[in-house]
């Protein structure tokens, strides 16, 4: 399932973009928005499971628990 959230860019500090949702405000690092993101923009963020990437990850740790226990 993908859900797509919308989120405001309060303001920048230094490397970082305070971002505001539904009343919430966090921090993530301004190089992952967009070059000409700006103050007040809304920002689309669209959050999905990669499950080729997840599955190729469990399979790097599978075979380095694997070597370690051996």
């Amino acid at each position: 399932m993908k859900r797509n959230t919308i989120v405001i860019i309060d303001r920048f500090e230094e490397d970082w973009a305070v971002l505001e949702y539904e009343g919430i405000v966090f921090n993530v690092p301004r190089a992952l928005l967009p070059d000409d993101a700006k103050e007040g923009d809304v920002i689309n963020i669209i959050l999905e499971i990669n499950r080729q990437e997840t599955h190729k990850r469990r399979e790097i740790i599978r075979k380095l628990e694997d070597e370690l226990f051996e």
